[in-house]
């Protein structure tokens, strides 16, 4: 079994060879956004991709774009941001300030991005990625990359959603149709 780092290296290899992905990092960085993550299917789904060797990249339905400004706490300044990104690159972004997100899992104020996505409804998607001011990637993946790296599908413990959320989600994405070598761990009812 390779090591985390061995997986972050692999994951950061994945990254710097798609093209796509280092312009969507490098479009985020302009942003200068505090405490910012391309996180989610943004690395999940170009994992999956590679154990699926697939040639060519599974389309984002989004480039989920994530940041913690408590100065913003109601997201006014979303809109704006996603237009921006929208210029920089005609991509469809998802902007959301992690300020705010607390709320939906009735939990106290987050205190970094970080803390946000490690509350999201699956383990795999609970990940996500910044480009550094010298060009060096940051992944963050409170849980590791194992699950991604082994196509391992499993709710988050730490999500406070109830199972049937987890399972609409799974079902709604059509993941195992895409990534058919994934394996759900379902929870029970």
């Amino acid at each position: 079994m390779p090591t985390p780092e061995q997986f972050a290296a692999r994951t950061c290899d994945l990254l710097r060879a798609s093209a796509l992905h280092m312009a969507c990092l490098q479009a985020a960085r302009e942003l200068a956004l505090p405490d910012w993550y391309l996180a989610a299917g943004f690395v999940r789904n170009l994992i999956w991709d590679h154990l699926h060797g697939y040639a060519k990249p599974t389309a984002l339905n989004d480039i989920d774009l994530i940041y913690l400004d408590s100065g913003d706490p109601d997201g006014s300044d979303e809109p704006r941001i996603e237009m921006t990104a929208r210029s920089l690159l005609p991509l469809p972004w998802e902007v959301r300030n992690q300020a705010r997100m607390h709320l939906r899992q009735g939990v106290a104020p987050f205190t970094s991005s970080a803390e946000a996505f490690s509350r999201w409804v699956e383990l795999p998607t609970c990940v996500g990625v910044r480009l550094l001011d010298n060009d060096e990637l940051e992944l963050c993946a409170p849980y590791g990359l194992a699950l991604n790296w082994s196509l391992a599908v499993a709710p988050n413990p730490q999500c406070l959603q109830p199972p049937a959320v987890f399972c609409e989600r799974v079902e709604r994405k059509r993941w195992q149709q895409i990534w058919p070598k994934l394996k759900v761990h379902w929870p029970a009812p």
